[in-house]
């Protein structure tokens, strides 16, 4: 009987084993891993959540099988600042699965942005997931919720004994899975606090591990200005000792316009010092605000809605408050600059300049007859909401190429960004104007963006990382939505894969709500879980 060598038999039996079997094989596509390098063509392997191949097409055999040829491949995309409370959290299980984000390609959205981020992670975490999302969320830990928490809305510095509490707040919350801690210090009552209390409060988050998140204290010259307040974010993480990522990066106004060269100097500075600083960016020139953020000043809301309503009927209260609006109408571009969003009220659609005109009056105003509308709690002003048209092409493209900035949409109701950041950008500043390329896109969508916040096995292709998989049209996908009709879905995912379910086909939802919180894993400095 003739005898086979030893390395003969094995290279006969290993010829004649059959191909692997996997659940999902994405066949043939342009491949973007999310790492810094140019594409290859080839497949994308999914067993149960994760990935299991990506290389050269292999024959495997799956239950699934996505023909990608002719379109791009790449991890899901990361949304770095979102704001998608009225989907994640809607009593509707459709609106759970957060088609918004879900048309774009995006797998992954980062939420408590702004300082709006609840110290309740767990709970808030187990209530997500029971009722089922389709995306995955990672939180922050907010200092508007923990200040309103402790203060509420009133402009005084904390006692010693109401800091401990607000420093406990975010202790918890790191302890519970929060990747950092998020402030707005544009806003009231975050705006009411001095850099120590900020950097006393973050210092907590940092001895976690976590980031400092930020929508700074002045995007423009309201206060202390662009470039000081960029200083101010740097400082806070230095003394802090973490690392600080700036949100949606801006020269908001007519008065800072030009200056992005300046801004990203600042912040090079620190980098080249060796200080950890990033930053996102949305890419659209009309920010996404309300009338009472862009135009009324930060004292006079002092205490609340009620309080600053109570201002108005105040004659001389109201002149003064008046005056400061004006000023910030005019820094903001004037009357026709400030579209009203707000879906189902009278002036949705029209600019402040067009409703003034319609009922006759001054800008100003029709901004306060605006904000005197409430909603049926009396608490918060609603039907507010508006696109201020203050930034400029080159200040715009020359944040976007910087190598240490990531995409967000800082999507919010009644702005298109909600709907189409992801694809404008695409179409926009890769295809049309060649601002950045395309691997530069993906990359800043995905991996890198996924490193900044250190996100455990997401952002890239790579065998044993989770199954967040976008398949797209490089021709078809595109925005739909525009400040006019803000909620039109975008088009031209072929396919959108979340922790290896299939979340989007063809652009519409398969009804999987495959989303998941992600959690960052129990630091050291924590007490055990009672």
């Amino acid at each position: 009987m003739t005898r086979l060598p030893l390395i003969a038999l094995f290279a006969a039996l290993a010829g004649a084993a059959p191909a692997p079997k996997v659940d999902v094989v994405i066949r043939g596509g342009t491949v973007y891993t999310g790492a810094d390098t140019g594409p290859m063509t080839g497949d994308v392997e999914i067993a149960g959540d994760r990935i299991v191949y990506v290389g050269p097409t292999r024959g495997t055999k799956a239950a699934q099988v996505i023909d990608a040829r002719g379109q791009i491949v790449a991890p899901g995309f990361i949304d770095a600042h979102t704001h998608p409370d009225s989907y994640i959290r809607s009593d509707d299980a459709r609106e759970r699965l957060n088609l918004p984000w879900l048309a774009q390609g995006v797998s992954t959205i980062v939420i408590g942005v702004d300082g709006y981020g609840t110290p309740d992670v767990a709970d808030d975490a187990r209530k997500l997931t029971t009722a089922g999302i389709g995306t995955n969320v990672a939180p922050f830990v907010g200092f508007g919720a923990v200040r309103g928490r402790v203060l509420g809305q009133d402009d005084r510095a904390p006692t010693p004994a109401e800091l401990t509490e607000e420093k406990a707040l975010v202790a918890k919350a790191m302890c519970e899975g929060a990747y950092g801690f998020s402030t707005g210090l544009f806003y009231a009552p975050q705006s009411f606090a001095k850099t120590d209390e900020v950097v006393a409060i973050a210092r907590e988050a940092a001895i976690r591990g976590g980031m400092y998140d930020t929508h700074q204290r002045d995007e423009s010259n309201y206060s202390i200005g662009l470039i000081n307040s960029t200083k101010e974010v740097i400082e806070i993480g230095r003394q802090a000792k973490m690392p600080v990522h700036i949100a949606h990066l801006k020269a908001l106004g007519v008065d800072v316009q030009g200056k992005a060269p300046e801004l990203i100097a600042a912040i090079e500075a620190a980098r080249k010092a060796g200080q950890n600083v990033t930053a996102d960016q949305y890419p659209w020139l009309a920010s996404g605000s309300s009338v009472d953020a862009s135009l009324v000043p930060r004292w006079a809301n002092d205490g609340g809605y009620p309080k600053l309503i109570a201002r108005f009927d105040d004659p001389a209260t109201l002149t003064n408050i008046k005056v400061e609006m004006a000023e910030n109408l005019r820094r903001r571009g004037g009357k026709e600059s400030i579209l009203l969003t707000s879906a189902g009220m009278p002036w949705t659609g029209k600019t402040l300049g067009q409703m003034a005109t319609t009922w006759g009056i001054d800008p100003i105003d029709a901004a306060i007859r605006i904000l005197r509308v409430a909603d049926a709690t009396g608490k918060e002003p609603a039907g507010v909401s508006v696109a201020s048209f203050n930034m400029i092409d080159a200040d715009v493209d020359r944040i976007m190429q910087q190598p240490w900035v990531v995409t967000s949409s800082d999507g919010s109701n009644g702005h298109p960004r909600q709907y189409a950041t992801f694809p404008r950008k695409y179409q926009t500043y890769v295809r049309e104007r060649k601002v950045i390329a395309l691997k530069d896109f993906i990359r800043r969508s995905t991996g890198l963006t996924a490193d900044m916040y250190r996100m455990d096995r997401r952002g890239y292709l790579k065998p044993g990382y989770y199954a967040d998989v976008v398949v797209f049209d490089p021709v078809g996908y595109a925005p739909r939505a525009d400040y006019v009709n803000p909620r039109v879905p975008s088009v031209g995912v072929k396919a959108l894969f979340v922790n290896g379910k299939l979340a989007l086909k063809d652009s519409a939802t398969t009804g999987a709500a495959a989303g998941r919180v992600l959690l960052r894993p129990t630091p050291k400095q924590c007490p055990p879980t009672a």
